[in-house]
């Protein structure tokens, strides 16, 4: 399912289904996810950016509304995002703010067999939106469990070639046609100085990706490249 963004006539009760779903898939998980669910749709509920479809909060305002210190923050933020249920957009560094997405599929996914609880007209509703078959049984998330989010598991050896399969895999998750259409395509050079270097396929692709979609190709490849701060494409 590509990024799904929450606007024109149907958005207000769209959005009210996507919270009613976050709220019931967490009310039939453990006690710490109900936390975590309850957590987050307050959240959402208070900040997020429907038009630009993103999370950005700093870890203290997270705190304020949560009622919770700010290492608690990181942990929970830390747990929804291996969860795949925040997706991280652009890493919190140099005195910027971190940015996340909902991650519309795995919601979905995750509330998807309690659907029928709600009743029979949400259920199709949240169909009519996409979603995937209802699973026959209801996926138990563990975040007691350390692991990276699905499809972001080494698939390369270590290193450089590592490091941007792993980039390749969070713009994947993140915007799947502008991956597709894109980024997908493009080869890792060397990392030098804190500047990458990719090779498009055209000089076409090349310019068109530094010109109008470099600021998230950069924040996603910062998350595996730490002092990266330029990126420069070539064909």
């Amino acid at each position: 399912m590509d990024a799904k963004r929450y606007t024109g006539p149907q958005a207000g009760s769209q959005k009210y289904d996507l919270l009613t779903a976050l709220s019931v898939a967490g009310l039939n998980g453990s006690a710490g996810f109900q936390t975590s669910m309850l957590r987050l749709v307050a959240l959402v509920t208070a900040r997020y950016n429907w038009a630009r479809n993103e999370l950005t909060v700093g870890q203290r305002e997270m705190a304020r509304l949560w009622s919770v210190d700010e290492r608690t923050v990181k942990r929970e933020i830390k747990r929804l995002t291996q969860a795949s249920i925040l997706l991280q957009l652009r890493p919190g560094v140099r005195g910027r703010v971190a940015a996340y997405r909902l991650n519309i599929a795995e919601i979905f996914r995750l509330s998807a067999p309690v659907w029928q609880r709600v009743g029979p007209d949400f259920a199709h509703r949240m169909e009519q939106q996409g979603a995937q078959p209802v699973p026959a049984t209801v996926t138990a998330v563990d975040f007691a469990a350390s692991h990276p989010p699905a499809g972001l598991q080494d698939a390369a050896p270590a290193g450089q070639g590592g490091a941007w399969a792993r980039t390749l895999a969070r713009l994947a998750e993140l915007e799947p046609a502008l991956h597709r259409s894109w980024f997908v395509a493009l080869k890792p050079g060397g990392c030098d100085a804190g500047v990458l270097t990719l090779r498009a396929a055209s000089e076409f692709q090349a310019r068109y990706v530094q010109t109008h979609h470099h600021a998230l190709l950069l924040g996603t490849a910062q998350m595996e490249y730490p002092d990266l701060r330029r990126i420069e494409i070539c064909a």
